[in-house]
This record gives C-alpha cells, sequence and structure tokens, in this order.
C-alpha cells in the first residue's frame, strides 16, 4: 500500500475545488465557504461509487438476463439498488448532478432538493450533520446554485480516482484554506498515512483469532482507524488470516465535529464495513441522552479496547464560557481524578479518556499510541493538574516510550510532534523504565513542499524506529538516539526557599525603598513574619491641615496590628511609605528527586538561608530543549534526553531580578 500522495495532482483538484469556493465571495461571508462546498463534494463521491455501482450491476443483470427491455433493465437495477442487501445505500430517484444542472435552471431548487431527499436515511443523516438543506436556500437566493453544481456535476471524485487518504488530504487542504479565509486557527491536523503507519506498527497489533478492538476518541475523518484496519489486511498472509481480520477486528471511534463526522461516515458508506462504528459526540464529557450535545458513547467500564490511537486536537480550549468545563468536570472523580489540565489544552483529557478504557493486564492488556505537540511533556509547574496527570501515569509505571518526530512532517502544521506509547502489560524489561527515541533526522526532503509539509518518512525510517523500539531494552544495548531513563528520573522537588541577601562585602544587605503594597495592620503583620527582623516604616500623612511623618519601628515580637492603630489609628490619611528591611530573596528551586535537598540548597545559592519549604508532592516533567516547545523556566540539574545528556543549571546572578537589586543596593548604601 502507497504511503506516498501523487501531490501535482492533488494540488490541482484542490486549486479547481477552491475556484468554486472563490465563486461565493461577496455573497458568503468567509467562514461560510466551507458550509457550501464540503457538502457538495461528499455528495459528488457518493454519487460517483453510485452511479459505478448501477454501471456494473446493470452489465451483471444483461450478463444473465440479455433479453430484457432497457425499461425492465432500468426498473430491475433500481429495485436492486434500494435493496439494502444489495446496496450499502441508494438513491429513489434518477437524478445526478449533471441532470438536474441541465434541467430547466427555473426548477433546478426544486429538482436538487428532490434529488438530495431522495437518498437512503444512512445518507440522509450525512446531509443533515452538514446542516445541508438550509445552505441551499442561502445558495439559491445568493445565485450560487447554478455555478455549483457546474462545477462539481462532472468532477471525478469517486474511490477508483480518490483513495480515502487523497480525499482526506483534500479535505484537509480546504479546512486550511478555510480557516485561512476566516483568520481562524485550527486545532486539527490530518496526520499522515506514514506516521499513522508507524503508531500502529509500534502498537504491535497481531492478526487476531478472537475478538480484538481498536478506538480512537478524537476519529476526524476515520484516517486512523481505517490505516490500522488496512494495515492488518496487508500482514494477513493467507486468505484466512485476511478473513480473520474482518471476523474479529472491530474498529470503534468518536468525533465531535459534525462536518467531520459526515465525510467519515460517506467513506464508511463506500466501504461498507460493518465492523466499523463511529458516533458523533465529545468523547471527554459524559453523554446524556436528552442532550443537545451527544457525549461520550463508548463508556467505561461498558466498553474496553485492547488497542488505542489518536492524534487529538492541539491546544485546544475546552473551558470558559465557549468550552464545556463543566461537564468534563462531572468525570473528576472517576475518569480525571488524577488531575485536570489548564482549559486552553485539553490534550491530556484525551489520553486520560484512553486510559480509562484499557483492558486489565489480567486480561490481556491494551496499548496506547497517542500524537501530542511539545506542551504535554512538559507544561504546568509542581501540582498543577498536568504535572499530576504525569505523575499519575509515571508512578503507575504506565508510559513505555516516547518517539520524537521530525519537524515539518504534517500538512497543516510545522512543529514537532511526539509519539507516546503506553501501556499496562509491560514485560519485565520494560518495568520501571522508559525508553526515549530522537528520531528527529528520520526523514527525508518531500521532491515537493505539500502546504506545511516539507519532510517525509519512509519504510526505512519507520523501520530505523521500530528496530529500536524492539531491540532497546536489551541489556548492553547502545545507540546515542535511544536512551533509557527510569521513571524516577522525571520528578522533581518544587522548593520554596528565603535567603539573606549580601551587599559586596558579603554583609547582610539593608534596603531602604518606597512601600508599594497598601500599608495596612494585616500587611504588616505578613511582613513581619515573613522577614522576623526589624523593620522600620516612614508613614508621610495628612494631619490637621498639614503632612507630618510618622516613623514605626517594628521587632518580631510586636503585635502590628494594635501599633499600628496606637500610631496611625483608623482614619489617617496616608500619602506615602518609605521602609527599611533586611533584603532577603524568596525563590523557587527545583531540584532532582533523589537529592539531598539541603546539601543542594547549600550548594547552589551559597547564601544564608532563613527557611525553606518542599511541596507536597513530587513534580513530573519530560524537558525538551532547542525546540520551539522547550519550557523556559529555568531548572537544576535535570534529565534532557532530546540532547540525551545531563545538564546542570548555571548559577544565576538575578534571582528576581538579583543583579539590578544589588546595584539599587550598593547605590542606596553608597547615599
Amino acid at each position: 500500500m502507497a504511503l506516498s500522495l501523487n501531490k501535482p495532482k492533488l494540488d490541482n483538484l484542490a486549486n479547481e475545488i477552491w475556484k468554486s469556493a472563490e465563486r461565493l465571495r461577496g455573497k458568503f461571508k468567509s467562514y461560510e465557504y466551507q458550509n457550501v462546498i464540503l457538502p457538495i463534494i461528499v455528495i459528488r463521491r457518493l454519487e460517483c461509487v453510485l452511479l459505478a455501482w448501477r454501471e456494473a450491476k446493470r452489465a451483471e443483470v444483461l450478463g444473465k438476463r440479455s433479453k430484457l427491455t432497457e425499461k425492465e433493465l432500468a426498473k430491475l437495477v433500481k429495485d436492486l439498488e434500494l435493496n439494502p442487501k444489495q446496496s450499502a445505500f441508494s438513491n429513489k430517484t434518477d437524478w445526478t448532478l449533471r441532470k438536474v444542472y441541465e434541467e430547466d435552471h427555473a426548477l433546478l431548487e426544486e429538482n436538487f432538493r428532490k434529488y438530495i431527499n431522495g437518498f437512503s436515511k444512512n445518507v440522509d443523516d450525512i446531509v443533515e450533520h452538514f446542516n445541508y438543506r438550509a445552505t441551499i436556500g442561502t445558495m439559491v437566493k445568493n445565485n450560487r446554485l447554478a455555478p455549483i453544481l457546474n462545477q462539481y456535476k462532472e468532477l471525478a471524485l469517486g474511490p477508483e480516482q480518490l483513495s480515502p487518504l487523497e480525499m482526506g488530504y483534500i479535505y484537509e487542504e480546504l479546512l486550511r484554506r478555510f480557516s485561512e479565509q476566516s483568520g481562524e486557527e485550527a486545532g486539527d491536523h490530518f496526520t499522515p498515512r506514514e506516521v499513522i503507519r508507524l503508531m500502529v506498527e509500534l502498537l504491535e497489533i497481531p492478526i487476531p483469532d478472537r475478538h480484538f478492538s481498536i478506538y480512537d476518541p478524537a476519529g476526524g475523518t476515520g484516517g486512523m482507524l481505517s490505516v490500522a484496519k488496512e494495515h492488518l489486511l496487508d500482514r494477513a498472509a493467507t486468505s484466512a488470516e485476511k478473513e480473520r481480520v474482518e471476523k474479529f477486528l472491530t474498529v470503534h471511534g468518536q468525533e465531535l465535529s459534525p462536518t467531520n463526522y459526515a465525510v467519515c461516515q460517506a467513506d464508511l458508506l463506500i466501504k461498507n464495513d460493518q465492523q466499523v462504528k463511529i458516533f458523533l459526540g465529545n468523547s471527554l464529557i459524559p453523554h446524556d441522552p436528552h442532550s443537545r450535545d451527544p457525549g461520550d458513547q463508548w463508556p467505561e467500564p461498558k466498553h474496553r479496547f485492547n488497542r488505542m490511537l489518536s492524534n487529538p486536537p492541539f491546544g485546544v480550549t475546552w473551558g470558559g464560557k465557549d468550552g464545556y468545563e463543566a461537564e468534563a468536570r462531572k468525570l473528576k472523580q472517576t475518569r480525571y481524578q488524577a488531575g485536570m489540565p489548564r482549559v486552553n489544552d485539553g490534550a491530556l483529557l484525551f489520553l486520560q479518556t484512553m486510559l480509562a478504557k484499557r483492558i486489565p493486564p489480567a486480561e490481556g492488556g491494551s496499548r496506547i499510541a497517542i500524537i501530542f505537540n511539545g506542551s504535554p511533556l512538559s507544561n504546568g509547574d509542581c501540582g498543577s493538574g498536568e504535572s499530576e496527570i504525569r505523575r499519575w501515569i509515571l508512578e503507575n509505571d504506565w508510559l513505555d516510550a516516547i518517539v520524537m518526530l521530525p519537524d515539518q512532517l504534517f500538512y497543516n502544521t510545522g512543529i514537532f510532534t511526539y509519539i507516546w506509547l503506553l501501556r499496562n502489560d509491560k514485560p519485565a524489561s520494560h518495568r520501571g523504565r522508559v525508553m526515549l527515541i530522537d528520531a528527529r533526522k528520520q526523514f527525508e526532503k518531500e521532491p515537493k513542499a505539500f502546504a506545511s509539509k516539507r519532510n517525509r518518512m519512509t519504510d526505512a525510517h519507520r523501520q530505523w524506529i521500530e528496530e529500536r523500539y524492539r531491540d532497546g531494552w536489551a541489556k548492553g544495548y547502545t545507540d546515542e538516539q535511544v536512551k533509557i531513563f527510569q521513571r524516577e528520573d522525571f520528578a522533581y522537588h518544587k522548593v520554596s526557599v528565603v535567603f539573606w541577601q549580601t551587599d559586596e562585602q558579603d554583609k547582610p544587605a539593608i534596603l531602604t525603598e518606597p512601600y508599594e503594597k497598601a500599608f495596612t495592620a494585616a500587611n504588616l503583620a505578613k511582613e513581619l513574619d515573613f522577614h522576623a527582623s526589624e523593620l522600620t516604616f516612614r508613614v508621610r500623612v495628612k494631619a490637621n491641615g498639614g503632612e507630618k511623618t510618622v516613623t514605626l519601628a517594628f521587632t518580631p515580637e510586636d503585635n502590628a496590628a494594635k501599633k499600628f492603630k496606637a500610631a496611625l489609628g483608623n482614619r489617617a490619611e496616608i500619602l506615602s511609605v518609605e521602609w527599611t528591611h533586611r533584603h532577603y530573596v524568596q525563590d523557587d528551586e527545583y531540584i532532582p528527586h533523589g537529592e539531598d535537598i539541603e546539601a543542594f540548597l547549600k550548594r547552589e545559592i551559597a547564601k544564608p538561608i532563613i527557611r525553606w519549604e518542599d511541596s507536597p508532592q513530587l513534580g513530573y516533567e519530560i524537558l525538551p530543549t532547542n525546540t520551539s516547545t522547550a519550557t523556559s523556566r529555568p531548572r537544576p540539574r535535570r534529565t534532557c534526553w532530546l540532547s540525551f545528556g545531563s545538564w546542570r543549571r548555571r548559577r544565576r546572578r538575578c534571582w528576581r531580578g538579583w543583579r539590578n537589586e544589588r546595584c539599587r543596593v550598593q547605590r542606596r548604601l553608597a547615599r
């Protein structure tokens, strides 16, 4: 099965289709273009399949009953078409796009609606998810129905001319152009077939001899699931093995976008695969039959799957007024018990959804392959939702490997991406360990750039990765691009530390500066508690028609509220405040798990430490460097797997602006 695309052919076809979108300018808003174009593409593709079926059936019937009249033959073929056992879908009319266009244009809308309404229920559902009947009225009103029908009445969009992969690319390319026109940023990315094939092979899906299931919670147009099954059929060496794949393998998915779902359902109709079931709805929220927004229709524990793979949208908001946060939080005590990520990136919700649907190890276990950008690796500080999810996964020893892919591999984004491999049935050689494979150089240049896709992975590149994932666990195995880490290597302590700043003579620095917080008794109590040393405040107040300065000196033992009230009362109008205090620095240190915290602080800070406090739990992150996704937060000595070494933070001369602050201290001491 070819993994490459005929790019000149598809570019030409995409440009031809785009011409019809350009005809809508001035009559439709840019974000409405796809409502016109995508449904007509699907209808024409289904029509091509139906016309080919009619011709084949006509020849088959004539071969058996050559004396039939043309009228009898047409009636018999139509009767067979309307029989669901004979044809996966049908149209009870004799209309086609060409016939509708060539008839009287005064009846154009009426005839086109008759044609649309003549499809069988399964196609009618697709039309409904596009909300196309309403769009037809707008097309007629804007005098655009005839030009659109003329554009598509002869366009070759059948499976013989365009494979599902090629149709998927056309669809994705059009979505990209629509997004650019409307100024939107699409989070969905069509996954190249070579990447899907790599994921499928890393999942080691067997030729089944009993029921075996595959699931994708973000099904898109069905590419992941289709390639998974095609891969198994390719691997089946005998007709008996192919029969086992068709008999035992079931494929399951869900898709949130009605448009994506409609395109996916159209391809399923064309294939007539009864073992594939895709639902429309949001897989991240519970399903309520009475809600207008369908939720997860493959809920656990009723549904569990042997293999799961997905490329969920990157950086899509799930919270806030435009999200579904309230519904998702209904699963906080169950599916999302480990934590919930920030509301502007729901990627880790998809992973937790997949983890919830695993088969227990005693029953064979499950494996997962999921594509992420760099955010889930390191976003979120210690104790945040993202860190807690990583902690949950690593401490339960479910993360098996991460593969870093080349950049510019996807059609609609040029960023680096990562395949996470997880399993709850780790063999002994994998337990407590995580393999990291740097496959950034495993690509060759595309002969011709294809949108953002300038690189591609060949069979040899995929085999390079698969061999290392298979063999890299062996004792003594060495490869610069493959490293094995203990899961604890990704853990760290977040330690809040307060220490003295010193002057040029390494003496405790005393700082006089404006007090910029609200000058209240409550804030004074906090300052005394933090500094635990003498503080002096010079307060300029308005009193008796003039101004005066009140000096308040505090010791750690003083009652701040009582002294504040005695000096200023409750009605003093405070004009400005200046205070003198010992200069302390408060900062967070990120310390590798396993290091002695006190020894680390003494060595790294080299200043008198007032107090320190460890976070209640460990933080977890997998730090990429030298990429656009690298975290900007400074870190201590930590595992840096993309350069596969150990790095040590260079001591900052500036703790929260230490360098500038130190100069300011020196200037004030000099005064």
